[in-house]
């Protein structure tokens, strides 16, 4: 399953189409069209084939925006893919934009009066397409669906096949419950909407709740599929037969109807007199609009598999431990090898992530990363979502910060982890922030926090010994994790961005602070946790909630300031390394196990 390739040399991906979708775009009458990132299944990442956004402008970051108009176009980048954008996209043609402040809807407002802007249904989803449609009537614009994306046909035969992965069950020893079981659940709330049905269009609501697993997606073993689900636990399953394996509709069982594709609009259609249950953030403005043809009264609603999704049972707990145990191994080999060797001779970003993976598949249970591994020496760690390319690569310098992002995904689990280390001496400004990094991180790990509490109400703790010194970071401290699905899961996160979806037993959460001297370096330390049932705390009058950290790696301590931590917070750190070394330690040869004991004793 495990893909590996170098976008940015790819020769089909370049300026050289834009020619030919402007073609296509004055066949249908269009001076413009959109591109998002996001295709028919709003996936984070893409099969090649669905990448449009790349194919037209050569960008291959996970997300980001194109508009392509008549004489003058643009890509759209967030802070983390500053560098990768401009070394990807012949900026002749494109435009670099902020997708964060103002966006395509502020660049849709410098269009012509009475310009007609193409858009494709089955890519935007409604809530997406209201903030664009505002901004196009702003400026007298029209935004106008179409039958079939210009990109398709401007890539033609050139385009990849769409992906067609075996589907395969995913069994109970790792799911923790059967997909009858988790589809009569999520009949219920569908039930309690007053409504009949549910459009299930999200890979990874698809594969937990019929418990089956595909490799359509890179680095989430993902299937592309949709299904109905009936507020009786009935489902029909729409998936390409070449995805079909031999045992897959007798695991699937009788309550499930397998059907192709092409059905869908049809079953669609066969919706006309009930209420159906559409996630407008999910599932694409096709939905709705088929829905609506149709006569469907349509409740708009999150997915209802999200959240029972989110909050893993107590087998997939398990199994995630143990997954993040083995994972750990392979990141303390690493850890040691960065120690020992990388400290007489520095490896470049590439050689770190080759030698990352290695240890990874040393452990010969890995079926993929679980996202492409950031590696990132000297100014590159201020990029936090860089990944280095062969132009791109550099070579750690001495007295430099080495950042490295990584995860792995296992049956039993998805991990996701970060680790800054330094490569020869790091000077004390590294230090003094390295170690306010780590005070956030401990801050979250160790909070106590009642039922209902979301993760916007608990962001500030990782950043307050940040904002004491007049210092922040501009991503997420947390995002939600599967296990053995996407890396990115929600509906929880740790974010300053309000989130309305409470913290709850079960859910995975990562807790990742960090600090970006843009050119110099970058500082980031991540763990998994979990969020463990409420308890009672002696001289309290309510339970609280807690967090139980998944991730098991040494945090080097040469970045450490002791005198910045607090007792209780040198005491925390203490534990966790000893519970590091004791659950590590028996994992790792002889040699590592010494280290380990030293980079792992007390402060």
């Amino acid at each position: 399953m495990r893909q590996t390739f170098d976008e940015s040399t790819d020769p089909s991906f370049g300026p050289k189409h834009v020619p030919l979708i402007r073609a296509a775009m004055a066949e249908q009458g269009l001076d413009g069209f959109l591109v998002p990132h996001e295709d028919e299944h709003q996936n984070e990442y893409l099969p090649a084939a669905n990448d449009r956004l790349a194919w037209a402008s050569g960008f291959t970051g996970s997300a980001g925006a194109g508009v392509i108009l008549k004489d003058r176009a643009a890509v759209f980048v967030d802070g983390r893919y500053t560098l990768q954008v401009r070394e990807q996209v012949d900026q002749d043609l494109f435009e670099i934009r902020d997708l964060v402040e103002g966006g395509v809807p502020a660049y849709l407002e410098t269009t012509e009066k009475g310009a007609v802007i193409g858009y494709d249904p089955r890519l935007h989803s409604p809530s997406a397409l209201e903030g664009l449609k505002a901004a196009a009537s702003r400026a007298g614009a029209i935004l106008k669906p179409v039958a079939v994306n210009p990109i398709d046909l401007a890539w033609g035969e050139a385009r990849p096949a769409q992906p067609m992965a075996p589907v395969v069950p995913h069994h109970v020893e790792y799911a923790g419950e059967e997909s009858s079981s988790k589809r009569a659940r999520v009949g219920a709330a569908i039930a309690a909407f007053g409504a009949d049905a549910a459009v299930i269009t999200a890979p990874a609501s698809i594969a937990w709740l019929f418990n089956i697993r595909g490799g359509d997606v890179i680095r989430s073993p993902l299937p592309l599929a949709q299904a109905i689900l009936g507020a009786d636990g009935a489902a029909r399953l729409f998936l390409e037969p070449a995805k079909v394996t031999t045992d897959l509709p007798a695991w699937l069982g009788n309550q499930v109807s397998l059907e192709t594709p092409d059905k869908l609009q049809e079953a669609l259609g066969d919706l006309s007199d009930k209420t159906v249950v559409v996630d407008p953030t999910q599932s694409s403005a096709w939905y709705f609009d088929q829905l609506a043809a149709a006569g469907a009264k349509i409740v708009r609603a999150m997915d209802p598999c999200a959240l029972p999704r989110a909050c893993k049972n107590g087998v997939e707990l398990d199994g995630t431990r143990e997954a993040h145990r083995r994972d750990g191994a392979a990141l303390t080999r690493f850890l040691h090898w960065l120690a020992t060797e990388g400290q007489v001779n520095p490896p470049d970003e590439k050689e770190a992530v080759a030698k990352l993976e290695g240890f990874r598949e040393a452990t010969g249970r890995l079926k993929d990363l679980s996202f492409d591994t950031i590696g990132a020496a000297n100014g590159h760690g201020a990029l936090p979502h860089y990944h280095p390319t062969e132009r791109s690569n550099e070579r750690a310098a001495m007295g430099s910060l080495l950042l490295v992002d990584s995860g792995g995904q296992y049956l039993d689990g998805t991990t996701d982890v970060t680790r800054t280390v330094a490569i020869g001496e790091p000077s004390a400004e590294m230090i003094h922030r390295n170690t306010l990094v780590l005070k956030g991180h401990l801050a979250i790990a160790r909070l106590r926090f009642p039922p209902g509490t979301t993760g916007s109400a608990i962001d500030a703790f990782a950043r307050a010994a940040l904002w004491a010194h007049g210092l922040d970071y501009d991503h997420g401290t947390g995002h939600g994790v599967g296990v053995y699905l996407g890396v990115h899961e929600g509906p929880q996160r740790i974010s300053k961005a309000p989130n309305t979806i409470a913290l709850q037993p079960g859910m995975i959460v990562s807790n990742e602070p960090g600090y970006y001297k843009d050119g110099e370096y970058g500082i980031r330390i991540e763990n998994l946790e979990v969020v463990m049932p409420a308890e009672d705390l002696p001289g309290g009058d309510r339970p609280m909630h807690r967090f139980e950290a998944l991730t098991l790696a040494p945090i080097d301590r040469r970045l450490i300031d002791k005198s910045l931590l607090s007792a209780e917070e040198t005491a925390q750190l203490d534990a966790y390394h000893a519970r590091v070394l004791r659950e590590i330690g028996p994992r790792v040869e002889p040699e590592v196990r010494a280290w380990m004991e030293e980079v792992c004793a007390p402060l």
